[in-house]
């Protein structure tokens, strides 16, 4: 275990160091969350079910009959072990908030106010203590209990809608209600605790998935607040600029943005078109949205098809253009710049049995080592070292905390 509170501070020290999170998540939206603030260097100490552990243990891919999702989002913590349904294990737990700056849950609403280990309870054992919560829908009202996943949250929260064609809706390919609620309450976090440096004080965070979701819709909510308007699937364009799309090559599709006039001068002459610069139908941006369909998009397409990929990249890109070729994931891990930024960490993972590389964090602190400290815990890995140095149980009394089930 890494020592906690008062540690010296230079450029390599991590923002977080000092932090110590008691991390309750399981699946994916709770772990994304504690996965940021250990990555920045919380000792976060991730507990779960004796002989059951997180769900995403089961989860794919695997290799080496091991979960890589797991090892993905749990590097960096450390693992412990506690029965909450016996007495003595929530006697450690009481004794563990004790001695931590945050603790982080995502379990059904209720689910720890009926093991008589609430907010309420807690906060007056760890007065200072941020409490943070990721729920399906909040932390009242009669949906508050109900569960919930990420593809609940795309489908009740707008998003779900808004994807694919009109009559073809499509669920984001990433969990993306996990992703955002996850990043949103490492966020949240961050700010309770810059707080609390200043006044002492300790705050419960709340972060719903059906919240999140709405809150990303960007044209979608706003469109029907100001005008009424119902905004429905229209594929890969924006509604809000263009031209913004998926186009054709000869030889294979690429994205194409003209966020500014400057840009669609520049793409107007490259096509060898400069009169559709001044066109009453493409002047500017409003216009070019409502010619956008019918009128416009044929004319690029027509000129595109007549352009290999690697012809349009150098047009494009050399006129400074925003322009990408359509990546699958193969392309995109083998990809120079997620290379250079270092977006793809080596772990040498004890459960799978061999070095894996996972996503690394896109969050770059200079001076800071840019890399995976730990792999992901084994069920309980950490257990008595926990128990002795933070609950300071001695070697006898753990012992029998094995032998009872209770770690």
């Amino acid at each position: 275990m890494e020592q906690h509170k008062e540690q010296s501070v230079d450029a390599k020290t991590k923002p977080l160091t000092g932090v110590r999170v008691l991390d309750m998540t399981h699946a994916y939206s709770g772990p994304f969350c504690t996965m940021h603030l250990a990555d920045q260097g919380a000792e976060v100490i991730k507990l779960e079910v004796p002989g059951k552990g997180d769900q995403s243990r089961g989860w794919a891919p695997f290799k080496n009959g091991a979960s890589g999702y797991y090892a993905y989002i749990n590097r960096n913590k450390f693992g412990l072990t506690l029965n909450l349904k016996t007495e003595e294990g929530k006697e450690i737990f009481k004794k563990l908030i004790k001695e931590v700056d945050v603790l982080c849950e995502n379990f059904r609403v209720g689910t720890l106010e009926k093991l008589g280990l609430g907010y309420e309870v807690l906060k007056d054992i760890n007065p200072s203590l941020i409490y943070a919560s990721i729920s399906g829908f909040g932390l009242e009202g009669p949906e508050a209990e109900l569960p919930s996943y990420d593809l609940i949250a795309q489908a009740m929260g707008g998003l779900m809608s808004m994807t694919g064609e009109k009559d073809h809706m499509y669920k984001v390919g990433s969990s993306i209600a996990d992703n955002y609620s996850g990043t949103y309450l490492s966020l949240a976090i961050v700010m309770a605790l810059f707080q609390r440096e200043r006044t002492g004080m300790g705050r419960r965070v709340d972060v719903s998935m059906l919240d999140t979701i709405f809150s990303i819709l960007e044209t979608g909510a706003l469109s029907y607040e100001l005008n009424g308007d119902i905004v429905e699937a229209v594929g890969n364009r924006n509604l809000s600029v263009a031209p913004c799309d998926i186009f054709k090559a000869a030889d294979g599709q690429f994205a194409l943005v003209c966020g500014t006039q400057r840009f669609w001068r520049s793409l107007c002459q490259i096509m060898g078109k400069l009169e559709l610069a001044d066109d009453p139908r493409f002047a500017d941006n409003k216009l070019r949205c409502e010619h956008y369909p019918d009128e416009l998009k044929p004319i690029i397409e027509g000129w595109s098809r007549q352009h290999t990929l690697d012809e349009l990249e150098t047009k494009l890109s050399d006129a400074e253009i925003p322009f990408g070729r359509i990546a699958d994931t193969k392309g995109v891990c083998e990809n120079p710049v997620i290379k250079r930024r270092h977006m793809l960490w080596d772990i040498d993972d004890p459960a799978i049995g061999e070095t894996i590389s996972v996503p690394g964090t896109p969050i770059k602190i200079h001076g800071c080592e840019d890399r995976a400290f730990r792999p992901a815990p084994t069920l309980g890995q950490h257990t008595d070292d926990i128990l002795k140095e933070i609950v300071h149980l001695t070697e006898e009394e753990i012992a029998r905390l094995h032998e009872e089930g209770v770690i």
